[in-house]
């Protein structure tokens, strides 16, 4: 296993982003539609905040994909704002930050996604799933 390889080589480039003006329900459909856990909210390049799935299933009343829920989902969504719900200290890191730091910062502050920025410009995100694929290929 490579000791300095930089997160910039397992990395998610083509990023799905969220801005402040989105919606929660968009935000749902998202999550749902690319299969994934975190995306980043961004105004232009920048990174201003990171919603989770589980910060949206925290807000509302019904966890269940039933035609029925929709409704309720809808008016629970309403209530809250993105930038209400999304994580606003947001811990970064660059595309040269090596796949064994990546793998530290997540261990040791229990987090699941890392946004990579470089320059101020968010370029890409990491996340445990990507280290989990990262590993199986050194065996």
């Amino acid at each position: 296993m490579k000791q300095r390889t930089p997160v910039s080589d397992i990395m998610t480039k083509n990023i799905i982003a969220l801005t402040r003006s989105d919606n929660l329900e968009r935000a749902e459909m998202l999550f749902n539609r690319h299969k994934i856990k975190h995306m980043p909210v961004v105004s232009g390049e920048s990174i201003i905040g990171m919603l989770s799935y589980t910060d949206l299933m925290r807000i509302s009343f019904a966890e269940t994909k039933e035609e029925s829920n929709r409704s309720v989902d809808s008016v629970v969504y309403n209530l809250f704002t993105i930038e209400q719900v999304m994580i606003k200290d947001v811990f970064t890191i660059t595309s040269e930050t090596t796949i064994k730091e990546a793998a530290q910062i997540l261990a040791d502050r229990e987090f699941h996604a890392l946004p990579v920025v470089d320059d101020g410009t968010l370029v890409g995100i990491v996340t445990t799933t990507d280290l989990l694929y990262y590993f199986i290929k050194q065996f």
